[in-house]
Formats: C-alpha cells, sequence, structure tokens
C-alpha cells in the first residue's frame, strides 16, 4: 500500500483533507496515494510537515539492511 495512503488512514484523515493542507487538487493528491505519479521533494516535505511525521516515513527503503 502506498505510504501516503496509509498514514492517512492510520489517522482518520482524507485525501480531501490533505489536498487542502499542501494546496493542491483532490486529483493531484489522488495520483500520489495510487501510485499513479510521486510528489517532488518539496511536496513530500510538505506531506510528511502536514501529517506531523518523519519524511523517511513516506518513503520506501532502497537498500537492505545488512
Amino acid at each position: 500500500m502506498n505510504r501516503i495512503k496509509l498514514v492517512l488512514k492510520d489517522q482518520g484523515r482524507t485525501q480531501t483533507w490533505l489536498a487542502e493542507k499542501i494546496e493542491r487538487s483532490y486529483v493531484v493528491v489522488t495520483k500520489y496515494c495510487n501510485n499513479h505519479t510521486q510528489p517532488s521533494l518539496p511536496v513530500l516535505k510538505k506531506i510528511a510537515d502536514v501529517l506531523d511525521i518523519d519524511i523517511r516515513e513516506l518513503l520506501v527503503p532502497t537498500k537492505k539492511e545488512k
């Protein structure tokens, strides 16, 4: 599952709420949540700030720990 979508669900928030907070359209946020497009790093930072989480929680690690 998409990390943004998962955090929204865990916090009981909606995509509409997030769209308003980050000043993007609902359609854009839906595309982020459904992995149709990826937010830029500045937008991802804004999303993390609005959700009050570390930006790393929205990212999937690219290297496995040894």
